[in-house]
């Protein structure tokens, strides 16, 4: 492996049990390593959790008192998930000029993100037309802290809801990050391990289960995978806040920034996490080594 394409972690379940595991270098099983935008999926899980419980909507729209005032009302939390909201945003890892997400987590909007992304104008009808955007998770997890009754500058409601819900409920040891504001960071940062990942991942393989209790609403893995887009570029296509994998019927895709990436493949009992340091260019490469890794194992039904 070069210095642009590195794999720190790679494991497999099969059937629930691990198959195959390997650490690149420095790295053991003990190592925690960055999501990035594997977070987001973890967020659609959030997002789960409240509405089961009542808190929220997926139909909500009216979501903050900013956008009271124009057509950002009719912003739905489904369009955000989706990536539809119709807001302006650039994701752009390279040009840091350019881009909206490098200004966010790094530039002027580093101590509040959410407010970075909420303030954006609206440039297409919401609904209308799909745009990958770090931005738009921020927002939600934002919604998710004031539904939780989270004041500015604090985080604990929130951080003590994803630990007893989620974390807790499936038992992964995991790190989230909150901004200066209190603002989960579900855009890109929780910290975990490989065997903490693939826990997340099994979760979703389970349909939203875990040692048979229900932790995700009926129906919630299926909202995931609902493709709404195909991505030509990433060679995945994009339900909520989860990609999906062509060809393997029912899979799930968390994909995070440098090649992390959690694939649930529920017609062949498999989940693959695979963490690293890849350039963009390739990436694809990755996803197709990982293809090869899946097909080892025979279709059997599954979800």
């Amino acid at each position: 492996m070069t210095d642009d394409n590195v794999t720190l972690a790679q494991l497999v379940l099969h059937k629930g049990e691990v198959v195959s595991e390997f650490y690149g270098p420095d790295v053991t099983a003990e190592t925690t390593l960055i999501s990035w935008s594997m977070a987001k999926s973890i967020t659609h899980a959030l997002v789960g959790i409240a509405q089961m419980e009542g808190l929220l909507h997926v139909d909500n729209n009216n979501l903050f008192p900013e956008w009271k005032q124009d057509d950002r009302r009719n912003i739905t939390l489904q369009q955000l998930l989706e990536m539809r909201s119709g807001l302006s945003w650039v994701e752009d890892y390279v040009d840091g000029d350019a881009s909206d997400v490098i200004e966010m987590l790094f530039g002027s909007g580093v101590h509040d993100n959410a407010g970075y992304a909420i303030a954006q104008p609206l440039v297409s009808v919401p609904g209308s037309e799909w745009v990958y955007s770090s931005g738009t998770t921020n927002i939600i997890t934002r919604l998710l802290g004031n539904v939780l009754g989270d004041t500015p500058g604090s985080h604990e409601n929130m951080e003590r809801f994803m630990r007893t819900k989620l974390f807790g409920a499936i038992t992964m040891q995991a790190e989230p990050k909150f901004d200066s504001v209190g603002t989960f960071v579900g855009s890109s940062y929780v910290y975990a391990t490989a065997r903490e990942f693939a826990k997340f991942g099994q979760l979703y393989l389970n349909d939203g289960k875990w040692d048979g209790k229900r932790i995700l609403p009926e129906g919630w893995v299926n909202h995931a995978r609902k493709q709404h887009v195909l991505d030509e570029e990433a060679g995945l296509g994009y339900g909520a806040h989860w990609w999906t994998l062509p060809g393997e019927h029912n899979s799930l895709v968390a994909s995070g920034y440098e090649g992390q990436y959690i694939m649930v493949i529920p017609e062949r009992d498999v989940v693959v996490v695979r963490l690293g340091k890849t350039v963009a260019a390739k990436r694809n490469s990755v996803v197709a080594g990982l293809r090869e890794v899946i097909e080892q194992f025979p279709v059997t039904g599954g979800q």
